[in-house]
């Protein structure tokens, strides 16, 4: 029967060139032609046993075995894998043997791999792989078999997810975890099925993945051969895209790569150590590395070997050469992101000073090979994938540093604004090849996303110097990003239910504000001749309103309140500032956000009352505390350019509680920016407002002009 079992084999190897559908060998043929007629099992079984001694594995090609199939079906296998009573003297497993390899036989056929009477044994072959002793050469056999129909239905199209449904993942892992018979072909196809599906894969077993993780991170760091780098090229698809820093793999990991890295390497070496890398930080940030005197030189290192990989691959002058090497460096750009923040971070980093320094120098050289490949490559290839983590990340770059190769990116501009535009008018009409290319089983690439807002932070430094900015209004970057607030602002909204959905977006809105604010401030002529500016106001007069009820979106409040105020200013004429109800309403909002800002607290060391910021505000001051003393200046120029806007500031009741606060509190509380930002609104309700006077006058305005030293409302009180 052993000999029957290694037949039975051939017919699942080697196969040959299609040359018909008649065999080349004829006593085969006439096998073939009497397994086709048989009449029942036993006559099949005999036919079959007689093909096996018959074929050779070059006479069995892809239509031989269609023909087997045909002849022999599903039916037939299946019921030799319920047969639990082989013949006597034969092996306890016989039946289920065959029937496994005729199943393996099958699978070569990709048709019959994806077959619904294939995929329902899954849990066959999971129990094989699970319960069968390899000691037994028929079982080892088995589970060969198993292995082979599982990597043919993991090729199919919906072979991933039917792998994951029915339990082969975690049976994979556990075979991997106790390195039981074929461990090697599990590791093999968790490798396949991760590529495919890996968000499913960890949303279903993310236990038995980590076990894997595990298992294989012990070994990356004991290896001191071959094993080591081969370890490391299959680690990366193991990581999870979360990896708690609490994780047991995560201390073997830096130590492996730490070895790596302080030997002498081959390109094939170091290349696999900087996916896997970059792979962590991705998953974990950079807490992965020791904060130590050893991790901050690991980390500086590594950084250097990345930007040096850049620049030999993007200065390539052969493009195709540059396409070869991609993936490589798209994962140095990870690295590059976080050199970046690194060298950002004034507490906690892992370099010291010295460090930092060097580290910017080779990351400005490796941004320089970044700008002469987009400028060389971008334009032909606007729908590479690689083209847009170009572009993510040079944004990181200028997010952080503008003042070098400030040449080469004004250079560049028209590219960028072009490339974002193209990305942002794809994602409106839902997605293109731009904006989905790379995605396996519906999942994103490493670097899908929103070009313009990776741009964005370097936007709002260029907006504000002379040459770029005259560049970006040439290339219609004003109408573009009003378009694109817009866009953002509907998103928001409608994942205001979801506030860690919607973070991302806030943090966009509020930087498009500042590349506003700086336009506002930089060429206020423009703002009321350009027609997208007078789109954006609409959209703010309406929109601030309802963020009101939102306080934990304080920060976009601020950026809002004060950009419409800003833009008021030079939009007075505007049809929406004609005391309609949506003018109201943002001004409203504006004084509401001005008013609540500071309030009036017992201090219990001095016993006095004190003025405090607010509660709310306190935590974010640092980022909205320059936003709130520029509106206030807006908001007192506004009070003169519309005569009902004092009467909104009474109907809020904000003049007499600041009126009543200043009188309370402690003068010494109220520091000289504060004092002057109240007094520019008091003095311009006094004088555009008889009520508003009267109010201040009411509330002994006088005598807090004289106690603050409010000379300019002391003077407007005196003399009308």
């Amino acid at each position: 029967m052993a000999e029957d079992k290694v037949s039975v084999m051939a017919l699942g190897t080697g196969i040959a060139p299609d040359d018909g559908v008649r065999s080349k060998n004829p006593t085969l043929e006439r096998c073939l032609n009497m397994l086709k007629d048989a009449r029942n099992d036993s006559e099949l079984f005999a036919a079959l046993l007689l093909v096996t001694k018959t074929a050779k594995a070059g006479d069995v090609d892809s239509k031989t075995r269609r023909r087997i199939f045909d002849a022999v079906g599903f039916t037939f296998p299946n019921r030799l894998l319920a047969s639990k009573d082989p013949p006597e003297g034969c092996p306890g497993h016989m039946f289920q043997a065959l029937g496994l390899t005729l199943l393996a036989c099958f699978c070569t056929d990709p048709d019959l791999a994806g077959h619904p009477q294939v995929l329902n044994k899954i849990p066959t072959f999971n129990d094989v792989i699970s319960t069968c002793d390899p000691g037994d050469a028929s079982c080892s056999s088995m589970i060969d078999d198993a292995y082979q129909c599982l990597g043919a239905i993991l090729a199919t199209s919906k072979g991933p997810r039917e792998l994951v449904n029915r339990g082969a993942l975690v049976t994979l892992c556990q075979a991997y975890v106790s390195h039981s018979y074929g461990y090697d072909q599990a590791l093999h196809l968790l490798v396949g099925l991760l590529t495919a599906a890996e968000a499913k894969c960890w949303q279903r077993a993310p236990s038995a993945l980590m076990n894997v993780l595990d298992g294989l991170s012990a070994e990356f760091q004991k290896a001191e051969d071959v094993t080591k780098f081969q370890i490391c090229e299959v680690l990366p698809h193991f990581v999870p895209p979360l990896l708690p820093l609490s994780s047991e793999c995560v201390q073997s990991l830096y130590q492996g790569l730490s070895s790596i890295l302080a030997s002498k390497l081959s390109a094939s070496q170091l290349d696999p150590a900087l996916k896997l890398a970059a792979c962590l930080m991705q998953a974990c940030g950079s807490g992965w590395i020791p904060a130590q005197r050893s991790g901050g030189k690991f980390f500086a290192l590594l950084a250097n070997l990345a930007c040096v990989e850049v620049r030999l691959s993007l200065e390539e002058p052969d493009l195709t050469e540059v396409d070869k090497k991609q993936e490589l460096v798209v994962a140095c750009y990870v690295l590059m992101e976080h050199a970046i923040l690194e060298c950002t971070r004034e507490e906690g980093s892992l370099l010291r000073e010295e460090q930092k320094v060097q580290l910017v120098g080779i990351l400005e050289e490796a941004f320089e090979a970044v700008v002469y490949y987009l400028r060389q490559a971008g334009w032909e290839k606007l729908a590479d994938p690689f083209i847009f983590a170009s572009v993510r990340v040079l944004g990181a770059w200028l997010a952080e540093e503008t003042s070098s190769l400030k040449q080469e990116i004004c250079d560049l501009l028209p590219f960028l604004l072009h490339y974002a535009k193209l990305q942002f008018e794809a994602g409106r009409q839902g997605g293109s090849d731009l904006q989905n290319a790379g995605g396996g089983d519906g999942q994103a690439p490493i670097w899908q996303g929103d070009a313009l807002r990776f741009l964005l932070p370097g936007l709002s430094h260029l907006t504000a110097e002379d040459r770029p900015r005259a560049i970006l209004f040439s290339e219609g970057a004003p109408d573009l990003l009003c378009q694109y607030f817009s866009h953002q602002w509907e998103m928001f909204v409608s994942d205001l239910e979801a506030p860690f959905a919607s973070g991302a977006v806030e943090s966009t809105l509020q930087t498009a504000c500042a590349i506003f604010l700086n336009l506002v401030v930089a060429v206020p002529e423009l703002i009321s001749r350009e027609d997208c500016f007078a789109a954006l106001m609409d959209k703010l007069l309406k929109s601030l309103p309802s963020l009101r009820p939102q306080g934990e979106h304080l920060g976009l409040v601020a950026s809002m309140a004060t950009l419409g105020l800003m833009m008021a200013r030079k939009q007075s004429a505007h049809p929406g500032f004609q005391s309609t109800a949506e003018a109201e309403g943002f001004f409203a909002a504006t004084v509401t956000f001005l008013a609540e800002a500071h309030i009036a607290q017992p201090d219990p060391i001095s016993n006095n009352t004190v003025l405090r910021l607010a509660p709310a505000y306190e935590a974010v001051w640092p980022a909205i505390g320059e936003l709130w003393f520029l509106g206030m200046q807006a908001f007192a120029s506004c009070v003169p350019l519309f005569p009902w806007l004092p009467e909104i500031v009474l109907h809020s009741a904000w003049l007499q509680e600041l009126l009543g606060i200043l009188g309370r509190v402690a003068a010494t509380s109220v520091d000289l920016e504060l004092v002057t930002a109240f007094q520019g609104v008091l003095v311009e309700l006094a004088r555009a407002s008889r009520p508003c006077r009267q109010v201040i006058q009411r509330h002994q305005g006088a005598a807090l002009a004289n106690l603050y030293g409010m000379a300019a409302l002391e003077q407007c009180l005196n003399y009308p």
